[in-house]
C-alpha cells in the first residue's frame, strides 16, 4: 500500500516538473500539482495511470523520490536553486554508486556489489560517513537523500529486502552519469574555446 501511495508521488511530482516551465504563475503550477495528482489516481481498465507508469519504471529509489519532491518544491518557489559545487557532489556520489552496482547487474563483471544490500552493515557505515562528509560540505540534498533512503529501509516502507533499491534506480543512475558527462564535455569545450580566443589588446594599444 505503501509502495503505491509512492508510486502515485513519482507521477504527480514528475508530470509536474516537466509541465510547470510551461507556467509563470505560481497560482497556476500550485493548480498543476493539484491537477497532476488527481490525474495520478485515474482509472484506465481497473489500473490508474499511476500504476501504470511504475509498471514501467519499477519502484523508484527513495534518493529519486527525495529528488523528485525537492524539484517540486524549486518549482513552487520554496527552495533556492541549488549552487553548482554542491550539485557536482551530489552527482558524483550517485555516479559511484551507479559504476559500483550496475556493471555486475549488466553482467559486464563477475564481482556482484547487490548481495552487500541483504546483508548492509558495511553499506550503512560507509554511507553514513558519506551523509557525514556531505554535512559537512553543507549539502543539504545529498544528505537528506541519503538519510530518507537509511530511513525508509530500516521501516522496509519498499517490497525490496535490498538496500541499494532504497538508494539508487536505473533512472537515477542514468541521470547522474549523464549529467556528470555533460558538465564535463561543457567545461572540456570552454577550455579549449578559452585557449584558441585570441587575446584581447586593450583600448590604449589600438
Amino acid at each position: 500500500m505503501i509502495a503505491l501511495g509512492l508510486a502515485h508521488l513519482a507521477f504527480a511530482w514528475t508530470l509536474f516538473i516537466l509541465l510547470a516551465p510551461l507556467m509563470s504563475s505560481l497560482w497556476w503550477r500550485c493548480g498543476l500539482l493539484a491537477a497532476t495528482s488527481l490525474l495520478s489516481v485515474v482509472s484506465i481498465n481497473d489500473l490508474t495511470l499511476a500504476a501504470y507508469a511504475r509498471s514501467l519504471t519499477d519502484d523508484l529509489a527513495i534518493s529519486s523520490l527525495v529528488v523528485l519532491g525537492w524539484l517540486t518544491l524549486r518549482q513552487l518557489g520554496v527552495i533556492k536553486p541549488m549552487a553548482a559545487a554542491h550539485r557536482l557532489v551530489v552527482l558524483s556520489v550517485f555516479a559511484v554508486m551507479a559504476l559500483t552496482l550496475y556493471p555486475a547487474t549488466l553482467g559486464l563483471t563477475y564481482f556482484d556489489p547487490y548481495r552487500w544490500g541483504y546483508n548492509p552493515r558495511t553499506m550503512i557505515i560507509i554511507v553514513a560517513v558519506i551523509t557525514l562528509g556531505l554535512v559537512c560540505l553543507r549539502s543539504v540534498l545529498g544528505v537528506v537523500m541519503l538519510s530518507a533512503a537509511t530511513l525508509a529501509f530500516t521501516f522496509r516502507i519498499k517490497p525490496s529486502e535490498n538496500y541499494w533499491d532504497y538508494l539508487i534506480d536505473p533512472l537515477l543512475a542514468l541521470y547522474c552519469c549523464a549529467a556528470l558527462v555533460c558538465l564535463g564535455v561543457r567545461y572540456l569545450y570552454r577550455r579549449t574555446v578559452g585557449r584558441n580566443r585570441p587575446p584581447v589588446l586593450p583600448a590604449s594599444a589600438v
